[in-house]
């Protein structure tokens, strides 16, 4: 048996195609994921419509999600001062002092103080952080499978791809995007 043609023979069967195809029989994610009928290959397709989908839904959560922790970080900065005695405190023990509502440069006085961050982003907080990494791991896992799936060169798998991205951001586009300048 000659060699050359045995390892030729390996090498294909082992290759991707390097030009789209439109054959229903592309093994996705490995054989054990090979459509062997019409409607398989379709299923398949609506899997990765659905998964992209599913993808642009993991954005839109990950936006509101950063938007409801930068409204928490920036509430966090008003801490109760214990023991502090306020303006209109005085104003109450003083019997002098005329009645009416004090209202000062800070707005209506209060048992509060307001902490400025000293640094440009917000501090570690497991709460936070910890969620945010598990759902970017997840949204890059969820990439990846498309990637993968685009990889293929198969045109059917490559079109329920863009469907399913362009399908998700109608529905939830709209939630995904973040604009720092509005408050």
């Amino acid at each position: 048996m000659d060699m050359s043609s045995s390892n030729s023979d390996s090498m294909s069967s082992m290759s991707m195609p390097m030009v789209f195809t439109t054959s229903h029989h592309t093994p996705l994610y490995g054989n054990g994921w090979t459509p062997s009928s019409g409607g398989g290959y379709a299923g398949t397709c609506i899997f990765l419509v659905i998964l992209a989908i599913f993808l642009r839904l993991l954005f839109a959560g990950k936006a509101i999600l950063e938007q409801k922790w930068s409204i928490a970080a920036r509430d966090r900065r008003y801490v109760r001062v214990q023991g502090r005695t306020t303006e209109a405190g005085r104003i109450d023990q003083d019997p002098d002092a005329k009645d009416g509502a004090l209202i000062t440069v800070n707005g209506v006085e209060e048992n509060v103080k307001v902490v400025q961050a000293r640094m440009g982003f917000t501090p570690f907080r497991l709460s936070v952080d910890v969620p945010r990494a598990a759902l970017t791991t997840l949204i890059a896992a969820v990439a990846y499978l498309l990637m993968l799936a685009v990889m293929t060169y198969n045109v059917g798998y490559f079109l329920s791809v863009l469907l399913g991205v362009f399908l998700g951001e109608l529905a939830v586009g709209r939630y995904a995007q973040s604009d720092d300048h509005v408050h």
